[in-house]
């Protein structure tokens, strides 16, 4: 893909979301069964981008700790889980595709580009890093052990409590239009 349609993507994935999570929620039509698995699935996004913020240290350095041990983009394997597992939640086939198709169409492309920057940035540690950690599917052990902790402070200071309050709000909304029109 050429590289400014790339960045542009990076520009909007943000803003187009919110844009998308609208379209989204006035279309939706869930019922307890697809709320209960979709919600379970969107959970588990939201811990694991909880997981990466509290190791991710935004910095010249290359993150290997906790999650990143296992993938190279828990932030975005997380985002993909939440949008997934709301697709699921929202009872209608053609949002979860739809849901599916942006994700993968905005996503993708910008992971490549993020990677192309790092090695760039960081050389042969992050050829190496790449050579054993996968771009989004994880690895079930961790590729080296690290002594780094999860840091709440860190988890914080990424702001990763917005993804868990818009979480709880889209779920919330769901749950509240699948009592009202008995879906």
């Amino acid at each position: 893909m050429p590289s400014n349609f790339v960045k542009f993507l990076q520009r909007i994935r943000v803003f187009s979301g919110f844009v998308f999570a609208i379209v989204f929620l006035v279309f939706s039509r869930p019922t307890p069964l697809t709320l209960a698995g979709g919600i379970s699935i969107a959970l588990t996004g939201v811990m694991l981008r909880a997981w990466a913020c509290g190791h991710l240290r935004k910095s010249s350095e290359l993150d290997v700790s906790g999650p990143y041990a296992h993938t190279r983009n828990p932030l975005y394997l997380g985002t993909f889980m939440i949008a997934l597992g709301f697709g699921l939640a929202s009872g209608s086939w053609w949002l979860f595709l739809l849901v599916a198709a942006y994700i993968g169409s905005i996503y993708f492309p910008v992971m490549n580009v993020e990677a192309d920057v790092l090695e760039q940035r960081l050389g042969e540690k992050y050829r190496e890093y790449a050579l054993h950690v996968p771009l989004l599917i994880p690895r079930l052990s961790p590729w080296k052990k690290s002594e780094r902790r999860f840091d709440f402070q860190l988890y914080l200071k990424n702001a990763e409590y917005n993804a868990a309050m818009g979480f709880a709000v889209a779920s919330l909304f769901l749950a509240l239009k699948s009592y009202l029109y008995g879906s």
